[in-house]
């Protein structure tokens, strides 16, 4: 009976690292986002069968590219506060073990996009699945501080995946949507690094706050939110969302720009943390704004 037991127990402990290295809160982001891409590419409801095939596919690719960054960065994981005890520098997945998984998370995602969305939607995904897991996790994140500034398109293009898994199309309108998170990306993850200054400098990752400062990145935080809240109101302007998303988004910018502002100005040691989960809420309550924006119209 307690051999059964810690085998169960051993067995879901297991299953939880498998499940960690996908970084599931972040794929369940990136999949709001691309759900509000399907929902604003049509007036009416998207097909179940869209939506499930879509959602699913897109999230095992996403999941795939977050294991292979769990494989690649685990010696820059092992030393940082806040990755050291991820399962792969922990010893508890081999990297041979993650990488079958994330072999398997690609193929599966990229045959259900092929089958049952569109070709355009898996090539696109997959490619997302290429600039996240290649281009900045084995090249950008260690050559140069713009890392997360170009690297950040990856991580962009939900909407637009789900935009073009309802239409088969690129559409200027998801285009405008992948801009947004494209712009918010740099603000969001400078905060955070601010916050772990330390770790990535133990760690030999040359992040804007270790290459040129505090200071540096703090101003550069501050100037990509004034951006991003003009950027935010694009979708207003050329006439793709109407008032309930002009009087959202806005509100939401003007907290990001408080924070940004806070943080310029009169911060303390809990600012650039606070910034960065407002940032987070501030991204998929816009999000949230689109769609209720989408099906309801004064």
């Amino acid at each position: 009976m307690t051999s059964s037991a810690n085998m169960n127990s051993s067995f879901l402990a297991t299953c939880q690292d498998y499940y960690e290295m996908t970084k599931p809160k972040v794929v369940l982001l990136l999949l709001l986002t691309a759900l509000v891409g399907m929902c604003l590419a049509s007036d009416e409801w998207v097909s179940w069968q869209i939506l499930v095939a879509g959602l699913t596919g897109i999230g095992f690719l996403s999941s795939a590219a977050a294991v292979i960054n769990h494989v690649v960065d685990r010696r820059i994981d092992s030393q940082m506060a806040r990755t050291f005890n991820r399962p792969v520098p922990k010893g508890k997945i081999t990297p041979q073990k993650a990488v079958i998984f994330a072999a398997v998370l690609t193929i599966t995602g990229y045959i259900i996009l092929e089958l049952w969305v569109n070709r355009l939607t898996a090539i696109l995904t997959f490619a997302g699945l290429l600039g996240y897991a290649v281009i900045y996790t084995m090249y950008l994140k260690r050559a140069t501080p713009q890392n997360i500034v170009i690297g950040g398109l990856a991580g962009a293009i939900p909407p637009l995946l789900g935009w073009t898994a309802v239409t088969g199309e690129v559409h200027a309108h998801a285009l405008l949507l992948v801009l947004i998170i494209f712009t918010w990306t740099p603000p969001h993850f400078w905060a955070l690094a601010i916050h772990r200054e330390k770790d990535y400098a133990r760690a030999k990752v040359p992040m804007l706050p270790v290459t040129h400062g505090i200071e540096f990145t703090k101003t550069s935080i501050f100037l990509y939110t004034i951006l991003l809240c003009v950027v935010c109101l694009l979708p207003y302007l050329i006439g793709m969302t109407g008032v309930i998303y002009l009087i959202g988004s806005s509100l939401l910018n003007i907290g990001f720009l408080f924070y940004a502002w806070k943080l310029k100005f009169v911060a303390d040691k809990e600012t650039a943390m606070q910034t960065f989960k407002f940032s987070i809420i501030h991204l998929m309550v816009l999000f949230v704004v689109l769609l209720v924006d989408h099906y309801i119209h004064f």
